[in-house]
């Protein structure tokens, strides 16, 4: 039925509708444009909003959480760390009601928001784990759980990755994401997904190399040991007294009779004499091992042929035929048939096998760096290496330079590319410029910082520091001392611990 007159609708104005939704489209896309083009400004070097970082704050003894942008996320009010498992999630775990004499404390967790999360549990910890050097570090996407008095795992979205069954949680130090558990006496691995590494089957477990996918050494309840590998296999076909951490090329240290001795995958004998010690297998394949014998190192052939004798009170392999070596307490570098490539008169040396040259440091922290054919291409004090972005920073005399991996120098532009102030000098003092050379911040400073990942630098003068943010804004006037920090680096008015291991910020007024 049709509709009376005074309800039919108007015809539409095809061009101008159209053209109004021209119009609208380039109002969203203008408003998208706009949008992207601050939210560049304020990722660059600011601490991006929408991906902020935390860490643990210290304040009149109190203990909280800041964010990248120096805000403060929870007051500092704990006697004890706040610890952040993972810098990107505003996951921070609380210990309190601490007593010392007993060992028992509560824990509770909160997000950025001051809620507590994960109430279900009697006790959420994040997993720790630190290297040789003592650099502390957490596992980053899940966390130890406790309840009636058995240990699971869960990730940061709370979904279980382990049952809470286990009598015990840990690691294989200096591992990551090698997790130990412990079930009726018995200790397995796991990874941070869940997945079995090994079968909870062994009364001891060790790593074999530096990581997890390198195989463990592990400990039967015969008191045998042999080697599991990422798959679970068992790398060796019999057990033995003792496995040493040495491997390489499928040949393995291990021990029979209370002596090493190297071995085949099969069990063959490789080496048995002519040594105390194996120290490390060659990278290249039949090339031979480095020994020890009356605490000196020499490198031998898997024949027993001394190759270099055993003279040197260190010795590692930097790569195929070049060893870094120490005597008299001095380091320098020889080749396969024990002749000097540098001579020895550094206080360390280290090879940077990504970019294939060696760092060379004496006594008064002044680093060569040498290239492949040994020939020194810079000094000065080594600052810093960065492999991801291919560049070397060194401060030569009173300037900081940086070089990328030809050995060429840079201009700050180039290598710090998301930066919005670059250092800059001028009548020994400095300031800072903007990418175009436009002075930002005046040359009043004694020394200052190039700007960190959250945008902030560091100013000097009298003796003192303070900092500014990306804009060249001050935040702190040059107000402390920082002679007992190793690293000048602040968020904000925070500034890096002193224990730069523990990964906080203190604010110093």
């Amino acid at each position: 039925m049709s509709k009376g007159k005074r309800y039919e609708e108007p015809k539409l104005n095809i061009k101008k509708v159209i053209a109004v939704i021209v119009a609208i489209l380039v109002i969203i896309m203008f408003v998208f444009i706009i949008k992207d083009i601050l939210q560049k400004e304020q990722d660059t070097n600011t601490g991006n909003i929408s991906s902020l970082s935390y860490f643990a704050s210290f304040y009149d003894n109190k203990w909280g959480v800041i964010d990248s942008n120096g805000n403060t996320v929870i007051e500092p009010s704990y006697q004890e760390m706040l610890i952040v498992p993972n810098n990107k999630n505003d996951i921070f775990l609380c210990t309190y009601d601490v007593n010392y004499d007993t060992g028992e404390y509560k824990t509770k967790v909160l997000n950025s928001k001051n809620e507590m999360i994960f109430t279900q549990y009697d006790k959420v910890e994040a997993i720790a784990n630190q290297d040789k050097n003592q650099n502390l570090w957490y596992e980053e996407n899940v966390l130890k759980v406790q309840k009636n008095g058995k240990y699971g795992i869960i990730d940061f979205d709370e979904k279980e990755i382990l049952p809470i069954e286990y009598d015990s949680i840990s690691v294989i130090s200096g591992i990551k994401n090698a997790i130990l558990v412990q079930k009726n006496g018995k200790y397995g691995v796991v990874d941070e997904k869940g997945k079995q590494l090994t079968d909870i089957a062994y009364t001891e477990i060790r790593p074999l190399g530096k990581d997890n996918k390198s195989g463990f050494i592990v400990k039967d309840e015969q008191g045998k040991y042999t080697i599991i590998d990422y798959s679970k296999n068992q790398v060796l076909t019999n057990q033995y007294e003792g496995i040493e951490a040495v491997s390489g090329n499928d040949l393995y240290v291990v021990v029979e009779s209370g002596k090493q001795k190297l071995i085949k995958k099969d069990g063959t004998e490789v080496l048995k004499d002519g040594f105390d010690k194996i120290t490390a297998i060659l990278k290249t394949s039949e090339a031979g091992v480095i020994y020890q014998k009356a605490d000196k190192f020499g490198v031998m052939d898997l024949t027993g042929k001394v190759i270099i004798d055993s003279t040197y009170d260190f010795l590692q392999e930097a790569k195929p035929g070049i060893f870094i070596a120490s005597k008299d307490s001095k380091f320098g570098i020889i080749d396969s048939n024990g002749q000097e490539k540098l001579p020895f008169q550094y206080q360390s040396i280290n090879y940077q096998e990504a970019a294939d040259f060696y760092i060379a440091e004496d006594d008064s922290f002044q680093a060569n760096i040498i290239d492949n054919n040994f020939t020194v291409k810079q000094t000065g004090i080594l600052i810093e290496v960065d492999s991801d972005r291919g560049y070397i920073k060194l401060k030569q005399g009173e300037d900081y330079k940086y070089y990328n991996f030809k050995f060429e120098e840079r201009a700050q532009t180039e290598i710090l590319t998301n930066n919005t102030l670059f250092v800059s000098k001028k009548d020994d003092k400095y300031g800072f410029v903007d990418k175009d050379g436009n002075v930002i911040v005046d040359y009043l400073y004694d020394d200052v910082t190039s700007q960190n990942v959250y945008g902030f630098a560091g100013i000097k003068k009298d003796g003192k520091w303070g900092s500014i943010d990306n804009k060249g804004n001050v935040i702190i006037e040059p107000t402390y001392n920082l002679d007992n920090y190793l690293l000048v680096d602040f968020i904000g008015r925070w500034h890096l611990g002193q224990d730069i291991n523990m990964n906080y910020y203190n604010q110093l007024d």
